[in-house]
């Protein structure tokens, strides 16, 4: 006769979010003990673990947070949305978001060294992998610095948690501007904040492209470096935010939307999931 109930089976369930079969089977090998049976459940997910290694991590979230005079965002990636939007895989992400902050973390490496609790991040994630049977990675870090933050992070679905992130550092004192703008580079995906913080090697690169382009196109020679500045100031716009037209008022560039408001911004981050 079993010594265990099945509302031991449910308890270990709704704690590990582990299989009834898997669940019961571990109850049994354990005589009823639950906390040797999570140690076995847990040591079965760990052999998972390393049969994973190998899979894709598409889908997952993204979570920021302000402390200590920066801002720190992570993307948390799994397998699939299910576990995605799962209660334990959220609650995962607050753990390790509150970890690599308090750390000041600013990579991947350093944020799996960084403790919580008895253990470091690194082993928190591969712990609940093992648990809820799919590769789990930290696959991005990011923390900015500044005087202000916004912090804006969009649902590409009301069924799954954020999948598009972005922290921005900033000076002033119009908040309302500076969330718009973390809204404007959540669409527009700038690369870098300034056309002189573009590295001088891919300007140089995209010269050397639509001058070629501009040749095959028949341009007139006396004409061509007028066409191959306007398509690298083009380029500019596509890279740098605050040389891109403004999302909410595309006959105003992000600067000048800054600029009159008062605020500068100092750097940003944006992460979208699996891209």
């Amino acid at each position: 006769m079993a010594n265990f109930s099945l509302e031991d089976v449910k308890a270990l369930r709704e704690r590990l979010g582990t299989g009834m079969v898997d669940t019961k089977n571990a109850l049994v090998e354990a005589e009823g003990d639950m906390e040797k049976a999570v140690e076995l459940l847990r040591l079965k997910g760990a052999k998972g673990n390393a049969k994973r290694a190998d899979r894709s991590t598409s889908e997952g979230l993204v979570a920021a947070k302000e402390s200590n005079g920066s801002a720190t965002l992570i993307e948390l990636a799994c397998e699939t949305d299910f576990v995605a939007k799962g209660d334990k895989f959220v609650a995962l992400a607050d753990k390790v978001l509150e970890a690599v902050s308090a750390a000041g973390a600013t990579s991947v490496d350093e944020a799996l060294s960084a403790p919580v609790g008895n253990q470091t991040v690194g082993d928190l994630i591969n712990d609940e992998a093992a648990i809820l049977g799919e590769k789990i990675e930290l696959r991005r870090v990011a923390a900015v610095t500044g005087e202000n933050f916004a912090i804006y992070l969009h649902k590409t679905s009301k069924d799954l948690p954020p999948q598009v992130g972005v922290v921005v550092g900033y000076s002033g004192s119009d908040a309302e501007t500076a969330r718009s703008v973390a809204q404007h580079i959540s669409f527009a995906n700038p690369e870098y904040l300034s056309r002189e913080d573009v590295p001088a090697e891919s300007v140089e690169a995209e010269r050397k492209i639509v001058t070629e382009i501009s040749k095959n196109e028949g341009k007139p020679e006396a004409a061509l470096p007028k066409i191959v500045e306007g398509r690298v100031n083009a380029y500019f716009k596509q890279v740098a935010l605050l040389e891109q037209d403004y999302a909410k008022d595309n006959k105003l560039s992000v600067s000048k939307v800054l600029t009159d408001a008062g605020v500068a911004v100092s750097g940003f981050a944006r992460f979208k999931v699996g891209a």
